[in-house]
Formats: structure tokens, C-alpha cells, sequence
């Protein structure tokens, strides 16, 4: 078979669907994203409740974040595949009602096996989701108002995850955690009557399709499709699991990173060779493509560590509720709604370079002002922190999107919308293990350095454990009950403060490694203005 390029046939004889206002099929689609999104998040803050609802163990309870995960990212990569042999609208229309019966069946569910494979249901038909809204705006919308219509996804899929946790901890604290399910369903019944009314598939990217479908149907990839499956679910386990089992220290999890090293090389040579590919990577040979879809990675992964790292070190530190956690996160939230339409805006007036340069300095500057937070800081501190990083990931997700796809053919636009999320998913997914594993780690290590100076020869300390000792009998204890309660008093001190100073260190970290992109920029060249590029498959 050789190899020819797929292109859009004309129009002609073909019946156009009626005009339908961008901004509503935005509306329509966004939805879906949006739930989604906050679904992979909003659990986190209600799995106590849920534990003890179902009956689960602390390791136990933590597969039904990572069944979504695993979903999710199974069908991410396969959107295109799905579009071209059910049709676009369809498979959206169809994820979506599975997500809303995977959400409806999570409500009522009364034991964690049942749990979890409603959530894999869930996770299903959210896979879909974003990457389908992302292919259909870039349909939708003209080459000047690209740089929009991203902006518009990246509110959706940027706050999602921001809004999560503290949407549910407002409803665990309120009502019963199961409506952290429930809320789904009349906002995806809304969004499902808009779809099918409002959305309608451009007519020459239909025959596209129909016409790689056909080879896809001679041609069925059985097995990249079982590569995938396999890869992807051993590697999301590894990186949701790996904290929990003292990482390479579990033969499991070496096993499971081995299975998923070795299948994902041979799903990459099995996909660059395939004669009707079910993910097609070889749009990574477009260099375009391939370094926005990395630094977006890297972005993701930053992005998704300092929404982990800022609850548990104002919680569990400063001692802030969850709900005052949550507020002071809002900022954050607010600036980006704020800023995202405007980079929007003025996308197509500066070189892309310089506005993701300007995003990269605010988000590492955020992180270097969060690097200096002590156990005195307050609200004030933190958000002003969030405001500078807020408008750097607007500042980076809008251009790094709309330059990643721009030489993209509108009919592979679900492939490398569905190959974009994955990435992203996958670097959220790395960060979150890496910065997570790190913080137990340095907090030993700064325990340790502190540790060495707390001892009977340092007066300071000496000092210190008289003066709370004193105060104790003060108030009733006996001298060797103060003592005793004293010594607990200093170590947890020096706890806190080792705490501190590896949340610090790991704010810093973060910074530093978005100051490791800037070089990246320089691969980052956009056809602003020109042709797609002729992406070829076999047919």
C-alpha cells in the first residue's frame, strides 16, 4: 500500500447543515469538558466520607481516582479513530450519556467494587469529551479567532481542576457526598440537548472521515488498540500507585513500569507502520505539533503539582478549613477567567514566543514568592503568589494550544486534539507523583539538618523546651508530665518546620523547572497565516 495524503474532498452535492452561532456551539460542547474536568477532582476531598459509606481501607479507596484515571486516558487517544467510524457528533453524544450514567450509578453505588466500575464508566465517557470540544472549535472557528476559541477550551479545562476540590468540599460539608455525582445530571442533560440541537458536523470533514473510515474498516487495529490499552493502564497505574507502595521498592510496581516501557515503544512502531493507524502518531512528525504538545505537557504538570502541594501546605500547616483553602485558591481561578480571553485576544498581535516567555517568568515568579511562605504567612501572601501564576498559565495555555494544531488538517484535528490531552493528562498525572513523592522525602531530610541542632548542648533549644515547660506547670502539670509534653512540643516544631521547608523547597523546584522550558521556545516555530501541513497516512 503507499503511502497518500488524506485530504478534505469538496463540498459539492453535499448538504450543509444550518448556520448555528459559534458561541452557542461553545457553550454546547463545554459542558461536557468542564464536568469532566472537575470530576478527576472533586472526589479527592470526599473519599473519607466515602470510605467509611463503602467500607474501604485507605489503599483501598484510592482506586476510585485511579480507575478514572486509567479510563480516561484509554480513550483520549482514540477520539479520532471513534469520530471517523460512529461520526464526531455522535461518540460526543454517546460519552457524554455514558458519563452521566457512570455519575448516576456512582450515587447510589453501596460497595467500592461497584464504585469503582461505575467510575471506570465515568472516566469512559469523559475521555472523549475534551478532546472532541477541542477539534470541534478549531472547526468552528476561522484561522484569525484560533487563538480564541482555545481560550475558551482553557477555561474550561483549566478549571476544572481548580474548581473541583473546593466544590466538593462545599458539598460533603453540606450534603451527602453522592451529589458530588449528582450535580452531573442536569448539567449534562443540558449540555446533551444543546449538542444535538446546536452542533452539526462541517460536510467535507464527514466525507473525510467516511473516507478513512473505510480503510479503518478493512484495516481494524487490533492491535495498537491492545497496546494502548495495555500501556496506558500499566503507566497510570504506576504513576497513581507508585507513592503508595514505596515506588521501584514494590515488585508490582517495577513490573507494571517495565509492561507499560515495553509496550508503549512497541505501540509507537506499531502505529508508525499500521496501514489505518488507531492513534496516529505520526502526527509527531510535525514539529509544530510535537514541541507545543511537550511544553504543554510540562506546563500541565507544574500546573496540576502547585494545585496539590498549595491545599495540603495551607491546611495541614498555616491551618486553614478546607473551605478557606478553597477560597484562597479562588483568585488564582478568577485571574485566569480574567486573562484568558484577553491573551485570546491579543494572540494573533504578538509572537506566540513572547507571550508563552512572559507566562513562563509570571508562573515561576509565583513559585519563587510561594517558596518563601513561613508558618506566619497569611491569606494575602498566598494569593498574591496565585494572582502572578494565574496570568502566566493563561499567558502559556492559550498560545501553546493554538500553535500545537495549527498545522494540523481540520479532519485530524480529533486525532491530534485526543494525542494533546493525552500528553497533558499523562504530565499532570507525572507531576502530581513526582512532586507528591518529594514532599515526605525533604521534609526527612530537613528534619534531619534541624534535628541536629536540638540538642541539650544548644542553649536556644535548651530555652525553648524550659520556657514551654515552665508555662505548662503554670498551668497544673507536674514537673515530669510538663517535661514529657514539652519534648513532644519541640518535635512537633521541628516537624512543622521541616514540613515547611520541603513545601518551600518544592515551590522553588517548580519555578526552576518552568525556567528549564525557556530554551524549549525555540522549537516552538508556528505557521502563523499558512497551509496545513500535509500530514500523510496509508491508506
Amino acid at each position: 500500500m503507499s503511502a497518500a495524503a488524506i485530504t478534505a474532498p469538496t463540498a459539492v452535492g453535499l448538504s450543509r447543515p444550518p448556520p448555528v452561532n459559534k458561541w452557542l456551539v461553545t457553550l454546547s460542547i463545554s459542558f461536557g469538558t468542564l464536568m469532566g474536568a472537575i470530576d478527576a477532582s472533586i472526589v479527592n476531598v470526599a473519599l473519607p466520607h466515602i470510605r467509611g459509606a463503602v467500607g474501604a481501607t485507605v489503599q483501598e479507596i484510592t482506586w476510585i481516582s485511579t480507575a478514572y484515571s486509567i479510563a480516561l486516558v484509554l480513550v483520549m487517544p482514540l477520539t479520532g479513530f471513534l469520530g471517523r467510524l460512529f461520526g464526531q457528533k455522535n461518540v460526543y453524544l454517546f460519552c457524554l450519556v455514558l458519563f452521566l450514567v457512570g455519575s448516576a450509578l456512582c450515587g447510589v453505588a453501596t460497595s467500592l467494587p461497584a464504585l469503582v466500575f461505575f467510575r471506570v464508566l465515568q472516566g469512559l465517557g469523559a475521555g472523549a469529551l475534551q478532546p472532541t470540544e477541542q477539534a470541534i472549535l478549531r472547526q468552528t472557528f476561522p484561522p484569525k479567532e484560533q487563538g480564541m476559541a482555545m481560550a475558551l477550551f482553557g477555561m474550561a479545562v483549566m478549571l476544572g481542576p481548580a474548581i473541583g476540590p473546593t466544590l466538593g468540599g462545599y458539598i460533603v460539608d453540606h450534603w451527602h457526598w453522592s451529589w458530588i455525582f449528582f450535580i452531573n445530571l442536569p448539567i449534562g442533560a443540558l449540555g446533551l440537548f444543546m449538542v444535538a440541537n446546536f452542533v452539526h458536523e462541517d460536510p467535507e470533514i464527514r466525507a473525510a472521515n467516511q473516507k478513512m473510515a473505510t480503510a479503518q474498516r478493512q484495516n481494524i487495529d487490533w492491535w495498537g488498540i491492545g497496546l494502548l490499552a495495555v500501556s496506558m493502564s500499566t503507566l497510570v497505574y504506576c504513576l497513581e500507585e507508585g507513592s503508595a507502595h514505596d515506588w521501584f521498592q514494590s515488585k508490582l510496581i517495577v513490573g507494571c513500569f517495565l509492561v507499560a516501557a515495553f509496550t508503549l515503544a512497541a505501540l509507537i512502531i506499531r502505529e508508525s507502520t499500521a496501514p489505518a493507524p488507531a492513534v496516529n502518531v505520526r502526527l509527531f512528525r510535525d514539529p509544530v505539533f510535537l514541541s507545543g504538545t511537550v511544553i504543554g505537557g510540562l506546563m500541565f504538570a507544574m500546573l496540576m503539582a502547585n494545585m496539590f502541594l498549595l491545599p495540603i501546605f495551607m491546611q495541614e500547616l498555616l491551618g486553614f478549613t478546607a473551605t478557606q483553602s478553597g477560597m484562597a485558591l479562588m483568585p488564582r481561578v478568577l485571574v485566569m477567567m480574567v486573562a484568558v480571553p484577553i491573551v485570546g485576544r491579543i494572540h494573533n498581535k504578538f509572537p506566540p514566543r513572547l507571550i508563552v516567555s512572559v507566562g513562563v517568568l509570571l508562573v515561576a515568579y509565583g513559585s519563587l514568592l510561594m517558596s518563601h511562605l513561613t508558618l506566619q504567612s497569611g491569606a494575602g501572601q498566598v494569593i498574591g503568589a496565585l494572582a502572578f501564576q494565574g496570568v502566566g498559565f493563561a499567558c502559556l495555555f492559550v498560545p501553546l494550544t493554538t500553535i500545537a494544531l495549527s498545522n494540523v488538517p481540520k479532519h485530524l484535528m480529533p486525532d491530534a486534539t485526543g494525542l494533546n490531552s493525552l500528553v497533558r493528562q499523562l504530565g499532570g498525572a507525572i507531576g502530581l507523583a513526582v512532586f507528591g513523592s518529594l514532599i515526605n522525602h525533604n521534609a526527612t531530610i530537613a528534619r534531619a539538618g534541624i534535628a541536629a541542632h536540638v540538642t541539650e548542648t544548644n542553649p536556644l533549644a535548651q530555652q525553648r523546651l524550659l520556657m514551654v515547660q515552665q508555662g505548662l506547670m503554670a498551668r497544673g502539670f507536674d514537673a515530669q508530665t510538663a517535661h514529657q509534653a514539652a519534648i513532644a512540643n519541640v518535635y512537633g516544631a521541628v516537624t512543622r518546620q521541616s514540613m515547611v521547608l520541603s513545601f518551600d523547597k518544592l515551590f522553588l523546584l517548580a519555578g526552576i523547572l518552568f525556567l528549564v522550558v525557556m530554551p524549549l521556545l525555540v522549537f516552538l516555530k508556528s505557521n502563523r497565516g499558512g497551509p496545513a501541513a500535509d500530514i500523510h497516512i496509508e491508506a
